[in-house]
């Protein structure tokens, strides 16, 4: 058996899956994100273990997925958002090791995702895969030759802030970046520059999906925003099959005529159109592509942290 968990700014979920990642169980407590990480860890292990009471078998590992810069050699945050307090370079495998007594491993919620969707989800079994979260940021992975693509500096696939989309300032401190657009935080930023009009990305959806002119078009620059990034993404790697997930593509029916349209209009000059999926596992996605990766670790005789 295998655990997986998805430590996110509000909710954390967890899962409890088979070594075929098939999920037995869950749960979802609320984030303590602002209490720091010995806090986070201890409100996980705290609902995680009602779930091992009911587990049929020995759990073999935890792995972890978690929004920010990961050191998935040490099992450490490295760099983390605003929405967390105490949580960089806190040592999240070996505290979870030391409680439960099995290997941890830690990732990126992006390649968390992107292990999940390969792995049990929209793209199981495809060796080149593009992945892309669309949520309060613009988070990206790569899975190329089977495996996934991490880079010499931990960055590989980060599509979100790739710049060359306007001048906005993006939450990074850059400017003209994907997630200006495309995200859940932007996409209710540029419907209240249009109406003056505070609203959420899903009250632009439901808006949007009502006919409101302004949410429509928000919409419609996101998607075009995507399907740009998707063909510059194409172009340099020739990756040309794309996993989409997070909160955003909830609003599917808006995000993707848009996107196909852009895509159609300028396809990749490989010849070779761009596939675009959507998410199959949903909110299960990063949690078990963590215990997918907890999976891949013990199969190969691979050591957890080092912390």
């Amino acid at each position: 058996m295998f655990a997986g968990v998805d430590i996110g700014g509000t909710t954390t979920q967890i899962v409890l899956c088979t070594d075929g990642l098939t999920v037995l169980d869950r749960a979802e407590i609320t984030t303590p994100a602002t209490q720091g990480g010995q806090a986070m860890i201890a409100a996980v292990l705290d609902a995680l273990r009602p779930v091992l009471d009911r587990a049929p078998a020995p759990l073999a590992g935890v792995g972890v997925g978690a929004a920010g810069v990961v050191d998935t050699r040490t099992g450490r945050i490295l760099v983390a958002s605003d929405s967390f307090r105490g949580w960089a370079g806190f040592p999240v495998t070996a505290t979870i090791e030391a409680a439960l007594g099995v290997p941890a491993f830690l990732d990126n919620d992006v390649n968390a995702f992107l292990r999940g969707e390969v792995s049990r989800g929209a793209a199981a079994g495809e060796p080149d895969v593009l992945g892309m979260t669309l949520g309060t940021g613009v988070g990206g992975a790569l899975w190329t030759g089977g495996t996934l693509l991490v880079g010499p500096h931990g960055a590989a696939g980060e599509i979100g802030h790739i710049p060359g989309f306007g001048d906005l300032p993006c939450s990074c401190g850059g400017r003209g970046h994907l997630e200006t657009l495309a995200s859940g935080r932007s996409i209710g930023a540029r419907y209240a520059e249009r109406t003056g009009v505070s609203a959420t990305a899903r009250d632009v959806a439901a808006a949007a999906t009502e006919g409101d002119p302004d949410a429509v078009a928000v919409f419609e620059a996101a998607g075009a925003a995507v399907a740009r990034a998707l063909l510059i993404t194409a172009g340099l790697v020739d990756v040309t099959t794309v996993v989409i997930g997070g909160g955003v593509s909830r609003a599917w029916a808006l995000l993707e005529p848009p996107i196909r349209a852009a895509l159609d209009s300028e396809p990749p000059v490989s010849g070779h159109p761009v596939r675009l999926l959507r998410s199959g596992l949903g909110s299960d996605a990063v949690a078990v592509g963590a215990a997918s990766r907890a999976r891949a670790e013990l199969a190969a005789g691979q050591p957890a942290s080092a912390a």
